[in-house]
C-alpha cells in the first residue's frame, strides 16, 4: 500500500490498519461516507479513493476528516497474499495474463476526470479476486498503450510473449487489450500462431473500470473462464453480449469486428457464429460451434508481417490520381480493396489495377458490406476487375484481410505464391458457406 498511499494519507491508514480493499467509514463534518478502500493513483496525496455501494469511484480529501474507521477487513487480501507466496515459491500458473493497455486496464484520474492507461494486470487482479477461484493467474505487463498506437512490431512481441507462455506451461492466455483495433492484433495473432496449445484470448472494456457501468469486470472474468475451459485453440475476442450483463461472447479472431463505438455489447462475429458463451455468474462455457481448432502439442510461433500493404476504401469520386500515386510512386507490395457491394471499384481504375498487377503488386478485393462475400462474376465492371488481376477474396473482412497480406508479403514474393495464400483459408478467415443465417438480426431496445 506505500506505494499507491504515502505522507500523511499512508499515516492514517497504517495506523487504523487500514489496507485497500477494506470497508471503511469516513466521517467530514455532517457526512458520513461508506465504502471500500481502493488504491489512489492520484498525484495528490492527501485523497483517499473509496468505492461507494452504487459503484461510483469518489475522491476524499484528508482535509477536515473528523474520524475514519474500519468497517470490515478485506477476506480476499488473504487470498492475493497467498497467491503471490506461490508464485513466489515457483508454482506455475494456469492462466497467463498479458496486458497491452486499453480501457480495461485504465483508471480515471481525479483531478481532471480523463482516463489514462496506467494500471498493471496486477492491479486488475487485485480488483477482481474471483479469478483466483477460476485459475491461477500469473500477469505480465508487456505494454501500456492506447490501441490506436498499436503496431505491426508489437503484434510480434505479443506473439512472442504468447509462445512464451505456453513453453512455461500455462493452459490458456488472456490479452488485455484496447477494443479500437483489437480486431487487428487477433488476426494477426491468429495468423503468427498457427498451431495453438491452448486458447488465447484478447479482452477488453468499452468503460473503464472506476464508471459503475463499466464491463471490465465481467470481461476479465469471462475471458479468464474462457481461457481455463475452452477445448479449443484458437484466438479469440471475449466481450459482452448485450447491453446488459447477462453473459459475454467468445468470437473467432479472424470473424469478428466491433460495431459501435460506445456501446458494452460492440463486438459482433460477422460472416459467422459465435463459438461460445460464457455465462460469467456461473463460470460456465457453453460452446455454440464445434467447427473449431483443436489444441496442439506445441505452439508453433512464425509473426514476422510486411507493412507495405494498403487498404483502400472505394468511394465514388476517387480521385484516379491519388489512386495511381499510392500504386506507382510508393513502395506498396500490396493493396486490399473495400469495395463496393459484390466487390466494385470504378472501371476507371481497370488499366491502372492491370498494370500494377504486372508489376508484381498484389490488389485483393472485399466489400465494404461486411455481412456476405464478393462475387465478380455478376456484373460487368467485376469482370473486368477479374481480368486486370483483381483477387476476390471470399467473405474475409477487410481488415483481417489486410492483416493477412501483410503476414504473407513477409513469407513469399512471388505474386502467384501471395495469390495462393491469400485466397486459402488459414485460420478460419473464409468461411466455406454461403448462408444467409449469419446475417444479424437487430434488436431496438
Amino acid at each position: 500500500m506505500q506505494e499507491n498511499y504515502k505522507a500523511k494519507a499512508y499515516d492514517i491508514l497504517k495506523n487504523l490498519n487500514i489496507e485497500e480493499g477494506d470497508l471503511i467509514e469516513i466521517k467530514k463534518g455532517d457526512l458520513r461516507i461508506r465504502g471500500v478502500l481502493l488504491p489512489s493513483y492520484s498525484k495528490d496525496e492527501r485523497i483517499f479513493v473509496i468505492k461507494l455501494d452504487n459503484g461510483y469511484n469518489i475522491g476524499i480529501s484528508i482535509d477536515n476528516i473528523s474520524e475514519i474507521k474500519l468497517i470490515t477487513k478485506n477476506s480476499s487480501k488473504a487470498q492475493e497474499s497467498e497467491r503471490k507466496e506461490v508464485s513466489r515459491n515457483g508454482a506455475k500458473s494456469e492462466i497467463k495474463i498479458i496486458s497491452t493497455g486499453g480501457t480495461i486496464v485504465s483508471k480515471v484520474e481525479y483531478e481532471t476526470g480523463a482516463v489514462r492507461p496506467a494500471l498493471t494486470t496486477e492491479e486488475i487482479v487485485q480488483f477482481l479476486p474471483e479469478i483466483n477461484e477460476i485459475a491461477k493467474v500469473d500477469a505480465e505487463v508487456l505494454f501500456s498503450i492506447l490501441s490506436e498506437n498499436m503496431k505491426p512490431e508489437y503484434w510480434v512481441k505479443i506473439a512472442e510473449s504468447v509462445k512464451k507462455a505456453f513453453d512455461e506451461g500455462n493452459t490458456g492466455v488472456v490479452i488485455a487489450h484496447g477494443t479500437d483495433t483489437m480486431a487487428y492484433t487477433a488476426s494477426a495473432l491468429a495468423f503468427s500462431l498457427r498451431s495453438l496449445q491452448g486458447p488465447v484470448v484478447l479482452v477488453g472494456s468499452q468503460r473503464s473500470s472506476d464508471r459503475p457501468s463499466s464491463d471490465s469486470a465481467i470481461n476479465l472474468l469471462s475471458a479468464v473462464t474462457t481461457a481455463k475451459y475452452a477445448p479449443f485453440g484458437e484466438v479469440v475476442v471475449n466481450m459482452h453480449a448485450d447491453s446488459s450483463d447477462t453473459y459475454a461472447l467468445v468470437h473467432r479472431g479472424v470473424k469478428v469486428r466491433k460495431m459501435h463505438s460506445s456501446r458494452r455489447d460492440a463486438f459482433q462475429s460477422v460472416n459467422d457464429k459465435p463459438l461460445a458463451k460464457v455465462l460469467w455468474k456461473e463460470r460456465k462455457l457453453v460452446m455454440l460451434d464445434k467447427s473449431y481448432m483443436s489444441k496442439k502439442g506445441e505452439t508453433t510461433l512464425d509473426a514476422k508481417f510486411d507493412n507495405r500493404a494498403f487498404l483502400l476504401y472505394y468511394y465514388p469520386g476517387l480521385d484516379r490520381d491519388f489512386l495511381e500515386h499510392i500504386l506507382t510512386n510508393t513502395k506498396i507490395r500490396g493493396l486490399i480493396i473495400a469495395g463496393t457491394g459484390l466487390g466494385h471499384t470504378s472501371s476507371d481504375y481497370v488499366e491502372l489495377f492491370r498494370k500494377a498487377t504486372k508489376d508484381g503488386i498484389f490488389i485483393g478485393m472485399t466489400t465494404q458490406c461486411l455481412f456476405g462475400r464478393v462475387n465478380m462474376n455478376v456484373y460487368t465492371t467485376g469482370r473486368q476487375l477479374l481480368d486486370a488481376g483483381v483477387t476476390p477474396l471470399e467473405d474475409m473482412l477487410p481488415e483481417v484481410a489486410l492483416v493477412k497480406l501483410m503476414w504473407v508479403l513477409a513469407h513469399e514474393q512471388d505474386l502467384e505464391k501471395i495469390r495462393s495464400l491469400m485466397i486459402s483459408n488459414l485460420v478460419g478467415e473464409i468461411n466455406p458457406r454461403h448462408t444467409l443465417d449469419l446475417f444479424p438480426r437487430w434488436s431496438y431496445e
